[in-house]
């Protein structure tokens, strides 16, 4: 490296502060609680090495004072190198000839279009508005927990987990509900299989068929408007505009994947914690009205589903005595910065009853996750369902299966169960859906909450 390059690099490598990480590999999942605390104490801030060069931030006000500053940090996807040819949120990044065109919604846009689609989508997604779909979230639950409850046995990510957010989902859309199955897997596949596994093939098709069953589905609610998320992408106001065909699909395939794998993870990794920690488990079935919010809190701390996102540098700045060069790559650990012993007591142990737990689960600044209310609403009532209805619920973990890879999302493929068996509540999961996807449809439960505020009406 030259003076010149050394000078512009900043601070930290001139302190030495490097590293060599690769958050895909299996010492990321396997040895994390050790490298956050070393990465807390020596370089809070660290040039990592790995995929082309990139800032690593773990610490956590590093992270909380660099990930607010919109004016210097960047999440354009420049896909066609109009602008400034910046690499959007992923590192390492994906190679702009297999993205055909496509950008990954307004987490990978800037203002002012990222602002556009916020504003078109938070009267759907308000607290308000969330609140009106808990009868159908306590449904889809029901039906769920119903269709294994006689057998004493459950998986709790392929029967549970990956089920509720998923046809959640597909209701606030405005899309078929019954096409969860289509979205499901691939959804949560494309996350957890890298590149060069015997299963890429594989997943890369089933992606593409769900991409075509999604561009199907909009170009249908183009021509016949149901109200819907879908709906409020494809008529959102773009200063002046409508969105393309493929930015409308790039930015309903983001509410899709965060809608579906983020919920899944946070539950699975709760559940298992739960089994494997019973006294803890009977107390948070004991105290739910004093313990719900603060330990779905904590579990969104402890377990970080989404770990963490790239930016790009857009201007040289000095931030606390780093400078970071225009173009350069940052990577801003969520998951890390949750862990750090200066801000967390005792970090690397969950404390259902913490309070001031200010997290970075749902990540900082304008990009701050739109759909939290959601992931919150769902995941309390998948976990009191399995507090009261498998109360003993015991999990394997010799069968327990983590996601290969953490480094985007901390996720798990299967959670195997057993509990004493109980007794049915109510219908089925498919016939539950088409009911629900009746009263979806006769009560446009879809309609932002400017136009609807009644709850669901699911009486038979």
């Amino acid at each position: 490296m030259t003076a010149e390059e050394d000078d512009r690099t900043g601070a930290a490598h001139r302190t030495g502060d490097r590293i060599s990480l690769d958050r895909h590999s299996t010492r990321y999942r396997t040895g994390f609680e050790e490298l956050s605390d070393e990465f807390h104490a020596k370089c809070p801030v660290a040039w990592n090495q790995e995929h082309g060069g990139h800032w690593f931030v773990t610490g956590n006000k590093e992270l909380f004072d660099l990930a607010r500053r919109a004016d210097v940090l960047s999440n354009d996807a420049d896909v066609r190198n109009e602008r400034r040819g910046y690499d959007g949120i992923s590192i390492p990044a994906i190679p702009k000839e297999r993205r055909n065109g496509m950008v990954g919604g307004f987490i990978e846009m800037d203002p002012p279009a990222q602002r556009y689609y916020r504003t078109a989508l938070n009267p759907y997604l308000s607290p308000a508005a969330v609140a009106r779909w808990q009868p159908v979230i306590d449904e889809i639950t029901r039906a769920c927990l119903d269709e294994v409850i006689e057998t004493g046995s459950i998986d709790f990510v392929d029967d549970l987990a990956n089920i509720v957010p998923a046809v959640l989902t597909m209701a606030m859309l405005g899309l078929p509900l019954s096409d969860w199955v289509v979205y499901c897997e691939p959804t949560h596949a494309s996350v957890y299989t890298p590149p060069g596994s015997p299963d890429w093939q594989r997943v890369r098709d089933l992606s593409v068929k769900m991409a075509g069953r999604l561009a199907e589905s909009l170009r249908e609610i183009k021509d016949s408007p149901r109200p819907g998320l879908a709906n409020a992408v494809l008529t959102a106001d773009i200063d002046g505009s409508r969105p393309s065909d493929g930015e409308a699909l790039g930015v309903v395939q983001l509410l899709i994947g965060g809608g579906f794998d983020t919920t899944t993870a946070l539950t699975a990794h709760s559940l298992e914690w739960l089994a494997h920690h019973p006294g803890e488990r009977d107390r948070l079935s004991r105290e739910w009205e004093s313990l719900r919010d603060s330990a779905t809190e904590e579990f969104l701390r402890y377990f970080t589903p989404a770990v963490g996102d790239g930016r790009t540098i857009s201007q040289d700045v000095e931030i606390n005595g780093t400078r970071f060069g225009e173009g350069e790559r940052v990577w801003l650990s969520w998951a890390m910065s949750n862990r750090d012993a200066t801000v967390f007591d005792d970090p690397h142990t969950v404390h259902m009853d913490r309070t001031g737990n200010r997290h970075a689960s749902f990540g900082l600044g304008i990009h701050r996750c739109i759909g939290s209310n959601v992931a919150r609403a769902t995941f309390k009532t998948m976990l009191r369902a399995v507090l009261d209805r498998m109360p003993d619920f015991a999990c394997d973990p010799a069968r327990a299966v983590h996601y290969d890879t953490t480094g985007v999302i901390n996720g798990m493929k299967h959670l195997p169960a057993t509990f004493t068996p109980g007794e049915r509540l109510g219908a089925g999961l498919a016939e539950t859906v088409a009911k629900l996807q009746r009263a979806v449809d006769e009560q446009r439960l879809a309609e932002p909450v400017t136009v609807r505020r009644e709850r669901a009406r699911l009486d038979d």
